[in-house]
């Protein structure tokens, strides 16, 4: 049997057109993969296992309770959901979905139910870190960026809605940069305005895009209202969770020098905004591994500090323009980092490097003196090298304040009358004799 195509010329066999058919509709696409394999799929794929459900009982005011009746509260069950961020177990989620759970219930993807300690929590963002004890490392959630967020495109919400575990919506971005006021205590700022169905029970879920990386956490609803429902941005939000985690680290280990994240660009970056002396790290440079392992924002720091140590070595990567070079430093605590702040600030406005000198030390260099500053190093071009000042003076005194520990330092930059533009008075002991000279202060940073 022959069948003429009015597109060809030339007759083709039947059978031999069905096995093109077979052949098109077994492979699907030039990947290998079924038609019905779409993004969507691989999207919801690559996320699931990285959400869970929350539920727990609280305790809840009960407006109707008749007026002077004693029962005034009432139990409810809550339910939520959390999203995974570390493989150790930390999880975000609504601080509304965990607040006044005594017992915080969390159902992993693959069904483990495990409790979860609250590790902490803010509360004009709603935002809640949470952790769970675990035997094996757990599925991280990709994560994507809220900086170019497009109006209409595609976007899936994943959540505990109404307590149906792992239930799955689809729609679009329909607006960006909402205001919410929810109560008179909660009001969301910045936040996606999404279609994709967001019910009670998704809160703290995650809203994705295309490429199954997390753009924001669910968060509100509009009630009364379809196809209306709203995510803070992931962005900011891991900004506010890196801050939880630290608080869970005790805030005591970090880093000796000041980071941040820039967003500007598509792809967040963890620059150096006050970089160490001694340390081959410059203002404006990027930190993009640490100890191997690739960082672009705070949340990224935060998680490699969990369980450091101070004096533990560390190993950055840094880029410098369209150069990279590694260096190598040790986490400090919370008392040397303050520090630390405080000796940039010096180095950047008077360009030198001070130590404390023992007591016992000092009195053999002077006793006329209750004590000083040493100084180690001079930065060229800077006040101090204007003032000649050189290695190895010592710092008596700043205007009316003596200068014998680093503290009286972080006083004495701290008075209004010091910061004044106006040059202060210094005063240095070099070789058993007192030098006079005067340098500006109000160039350091409050």
């Amino acid at each position: 049997m022959l069948l003429r195509l009015s597109s060809f010329p030339f007759a083709i066999p039947g059978s031999f057109l069905y096995c093109l058919f077979f052949v098109a509709h077994l492979y699907g696409n030039e990947e290998g993969r079924s038609n019905r394999e779409t993004p969507i799929v691989r999207a919801v794929k690559a996320t699931r296992p990285s959400v869970v459900s929350i539920n727990g009982r609280k305790t809840i005011r009960d407006e109707d309770a008749p007026y002077g009746s004693k029962e005034r509260f009432r139990k409810v069950n809550g339910m939520g959901t959390g999203i995974i961020i570390d493989e150790r177990g930390y999880i975000i989620t609504n601080y509304h979905v965990v607040q006044g759970v005594a017992n915080i219930r969390v159902t992993l993807a693959d069904k483990t139910q495990t409790s979860a300690r609250l590790v902490a929590h803010d509360p004009k963002t709603d935002l809640a870190v949470i952790k769970i004890n675990v035997e094996q490392l757990l599925q991280v959630m990709p994560r994507g960026t809220s900086s170019d967020l497009m109006l209409g495109e595609t976007v899936i919400a994943i959540g505990n809605a109404y307590g149906y575990k792992d239930t799955i919506t689809l729609g679009i971005i329909s607006e960006l940069s909402r205001t919410v006021e929810v109560s008179d205590e909660q009001t969301y700022y910045n936040l996606i305005q999404t279609d994709a169905a967001i019910n009670p029970g998704n809160s703290g879920g995650p809203l994705v895009n295309i490429d199954g990386e997390l753009i924001g956490i669910n968060v509100a609803v509009r009630m009364g209202a379809q196809s209306i429902g709203f995510a803070i941005p992931v962005n900011p939000a891991l900004e506010i969770v890196a801050e939880l985690i630290r608080k869970d680290n005790g805030g005591r280990n970090s880093l000796p020098i000041i980071v941040s994240t820039d967003f500007k660009l598509d792809q967040p970056r963890l620059l150096v905004r006050k970089g160490f002396p001694g340390l081959d790290i410059q203002n404006g440079d990027e930190i993009t591994e640490i100890d191997g392992r690739a960082v672009s924002n705070l949340l990224d720091l935060e998680r490699l500090m969990i369980g450091r140590t101070e004096g533990d070595k560390i190993a950055l990567r840094i880029r410098r323009g369209t150069q990279s070079h590694s260096v190598e430093s040790k986490i400090v605590s919370q008392q040397t980092r303050s520090r630390t702040k405080l000796e940039i600030k010096v180095w950047d406005s008077l360009g030198i490097r001070l130590s404390e000198i023992p007591v016992t030390q000092f009195q053999k260099i002077s006793t006329k003196f209750r004590g000083g500053l040493q100084v180690i190093e001079v930065r060229d071009g800077s006040q101090a090298m204007r003032q000649n000042i050189r290695s190895g003076d010592v710092l008596l005194g700043i205007h009316e304040w003596e200068t014998t520990s680093l503290g009286h330092i972080a006083y004495i930059i701290e008075q209004e009358k010091i910061l004044a533009k106006k040059p202060v008075e210094f005063f240095v002991l070099r070789n058993g004799e007192v030098l006079k000279g005067s340098f500006r202060l109000a160039a350091l940073e409050p």
